[in-house]
C-alpha cells in the first residue's frame, strides 16, 4: 500500500493464534486510485503497530474496507497472521520508520500540488507543511537508533 493521503488505524479485533494473543488493526488510506486497507497483527505486549499482511483489502469509502476486514473469520485472520509472521522483514523497526516517513514525504507533496494548483491556501498549507517537515527530521534522528537492530 502506498498512501497518499492520511493513513487511518481500525482496531479489529483479538485472536488468539499459537499460545499468543494477537492484536489485529487495519490501515487504510488512498493510494491515489482507491482506498486500501491492509491489516496489521501485533502480539500481546508490542507498542508498535506490528507485522503487516500482504494482502490488500480495497473499497470505494472507508466503510467498504472496513467491511471486507471485519467479514474475515478468526480462522482467516490467523492463516494471515502466521503467513505475515513467516515473511516478517528482520528489521522490523526501521522498515516502520521508512513507511511513515515515506507516507510525510507523499503528504508534502500532495499538499504542495494543492497550493500551486489553487486547492489549498498556500498560508495556511505551511503550517501543515512546517509540522509535517518538524516531524520528518525527528522520524530521521531514529534512523541510526534502529539501523541493524532486529525484531
Amino acid at each position: 500500500m502506498v498512501p497518499y493521503g492520511p493513513v487511518t488505524h481500525t482496531p479489529l479485533t483479538t485472536i488468539h493464534v499459537d499460545d499468543r494473543y494477537v492484536r489485529v488493526t487495519l490501515h487504510s488510506a488512498h493510494d491515489g486510485i482507491e482506498l486500501v486497507g491492509r491489516l496489521f497483527f501485533a502480539e500481546q505486549g508490542w507498542t508498535n503497530s506490528g507485522i503487516p499482511d500482504r494482502g490488500v483489502l480495497p473499497g470505494r469509502t472507508l466503510h467498504d474496507v472496513e467491511l471486507l476486514a471485519r467479514d474475515l473469520r478468526p480462522k482467516e485472520l490467523a492463516q494471515r497472521y502466521r503467513r505475515a509472521n513467516a515473511e516478517k522483514r528482520r528489521f522490523h523497526g526501521l522498515r516502520q520508520l521508512t513507511l511513515e516517513l515515506l507516507s510525510k514525504v507523499r503528504y508534502m507533496n500532495q499538499v504542495a500540488v494543492s497550493v500551486r494548483t489553487g486547492l489549498l491556501d498556500g498560508e495556511a498549507a505551511g503550517q501543515g507543511l512546517d509540522l509535517t517537515e518538524t516531524q520528518m527530521e525527528e522520524l530521521v534522528r531514529q534512523v541510526r537508533h534502529l539501523a541493524g537492530i532486529e525484531g
